[in-house]
């Protein structure tokens, strides 16, 4: 083997080994946040009235998105939060909305465009509880999907559609 050629064979393996270590850390930093049990002990007033509590929605699959009104992508992902809801719902799959803003927004939206999910207020206060859910940067929307055991399994900053939460709930 020339030298060059075995420059070239150790560059790359070097360029393969530096991929891999920035694969693993990048995965390692994406590591699903842990909750604890004051998650799970939260409560949060329904726009209608009433009150949403966190742990009536343990033992059961659970889509937990984070929105406001004056978010597009939030809304435009609506739609596909709904049709999640109905697809799963006989498998106990529950889709909780909590919106970062006050009532009257909310339900000055609500009642030009019901959903057939849960709707918690978090207010703006809520973004403290994205963070801890691993959402650094604090943006919206932002999804988070918790297992029957109440393992956070995946989420996501921005956008999502049905086909991705679609495939991220199946067998949970």
């Amino acid at each position: 083997m020339s030298r060059r050629q075995l420059l070239l064979l150790g560059g790359a393996g070097l360029a393969a080994g530096l991929a891999g270590a920035g694969l693993a850390w990048w995965r390692l930093s994406l590591a699903p946040a842990q909750v604890d049990e004051g998650f799970w002990a939260q409560r949060f007033e329904r726009p209608e009235g009433g009150e949403l509590a966190f742990a009536t929605l343990r033992g059961r699959p659970l889509v937990l998105n984070f929105w406001a009104t004056w978010c597009p992508p939030c809304l435009q992902e609506m739609p596909d939060l709904d049709r999640l809801q109905n697809a799963h719902a006989a498998s106990g799959l529950r889709v909780v909305g909590l919106a970062l803003e006050e009532a009257a927004p909310v339900r000055q939206f609500l009642a030009k465009r019901p959903v057939g999910f849960a709707i918690g207020l978090a207010g703006p206060g809520g973004v403290a509880l994205t963070r801890q859910l691993g959402n650094d940067k604090g943006g919206l929307p932002f999804t988070a999907v918790f297992d029957r055991a109440g393992e956070l399994r995946h989420r996501k900053l921005g956008q999502s559609h049905f086909a991705e939460l679609d495939g991220w709930v199946r067998g949970l």
